[in-house]
């Protein structure tokens, strides 16, 4: 599903010539794509609301962000990316917002003992940023970022629950209590996040 989402916002990045797959991108292709995500916002009408902004992303408030980056930081390479291609691929990058929002996400999935992250776990790691483009979209629409990431780890660790997992880590050793742990989504003695090699694989159809 995330491999799915991931094609989706750097297509609609390359649709609209923005130099940057950036948070609302995200968001745009997360609500979209996963019931799951959906659920997060807790009634149909306030999902309508935040595809409504953003759907008029071109017009209005989105104005301000064309031909402008998120955040200023370096844009960071998506996992398709590959050296040699060509000028029309450049959309194909993280903001750096939308690199901490995948990394946050990652983190999650592994706390869990999972492979891959699930929709929820992406949808808390844009909700962790309300100052970012995805973080401005939800508060025009009426919904607060904190509130919304928690519902979202809520409902992952009741899904991870219902699939006979604890919600927490499993195996123990690399996380400890439950934490999240940091470093750009590696856990302590395991080298990269699990999945996220598959995760880079899926995203380059």
């Amino acid at each position: 599903m995330l491999a799915t989402v991931l094609g989706a916002a750097r297509r609609r990045a390359l649709r609209d010539g923005d130099r940057q797959v950036d948070t609302a991108h995200l968001l745009h292709a997360l609500v979209e794509s996963d019931p799951e995500t959906r659920a997060a916002f807790d009634g149909e009408q306030r999902v309508a609301r935040v595809l409504g902004y953003l759907v008029q992303r071109s017009i209005g408030y989105g104005l301000r962000w064309q031909r402008s980056a998120e955040g200023d930081g370096a844009p960071r390479p998506l996992p398709a990316v590959r050296a040699g291609e060509g000028t029309h691929r450049r959309a194909s990058r993280w903001s750096p917002a939308a690199a901490a929002a995948l990394e946050e996400a990652l983190r999650r999935a592994a706390a869990r003992g999972e492979e891959q992250p699930r929709g929820l776990d992406l949808l808390a790691g844009l909700a962790a940023d309300p100052g970012s483009r995805a973080g401005e979209v939800l508060r025009h629409a009426g919904i607060d970022p904190p509130a919304l990431g928690a519902r979202a780890v809520a409902l992952a660790a009741a899904s991870a629950a219902a699939l006979g997992r604890e919600g927490g880590p499993q195996g123990g050793g690399d996380v400890r209590g439950g934490e999240i742990p940091s470093g750009g989504g590696v856990v302590p003695g395991r080298g990269r996040p699990p999945g996220e090699g598959a995760f880079a694989r899926e995203a380059e159809g």
